[in-house]
């Protein structure tokens, strides 16, 4: 099992970096997901930042479980504007049926995240 985790945790880094990347190289991916009220360059590459920094996190046993947890609310703050996606006329995403996908892979990040902080404890 501790081999499971390590991989499922390293495996969460990767993907947390990498997207926290995307932030920087492709802002407009992003852009369309927040909502007008929000200062988007502020919280787009600010959530790019925090990504990287969780993720690399998750790379240090010192780190990791409350890395663990930031990513873990993080995925949650971003629910909703996934959620509002789906409902949307126009989702940000391209469609309706990749705005489902997305919400569920948010589901999926949401465990995930949990699992690695609850392993993380022991």
């Amino acid at each position: 099992m501790k081999t499971f985790k390590s991989i499922l945790t390293y495996l969460m880094a990767v993907f947390m970096i990498y997207g926290g990347v995307n932030h920087f190289l492709k802002p407009a991916m992003y852009v369309p997901f927040i909502p007008d009220f929000l200062p988007t360059d502020f919280i787009n590459y600010g959530s790019g930042l925090l990504e990287i920094v969780l993720g690399i996190g998750l790379l240090i046993p010192k780190f990791r479980y409350k890395a663990a947890l930031g990513v873990l609310i993080l995925m949650l703050i971003f629910l909703p504007l996934h959620i509002l996606d789906v409902f949307s006329d126009t989702p940000a995403i391209g469609s309706h049926q990749a705005a489902l996908v997305r919400l569920a892979v948010q589901f999926l990040f949401i465990l995930w995240a949990w699992f690695i902080s609850r392993k993380a404890q022991a």
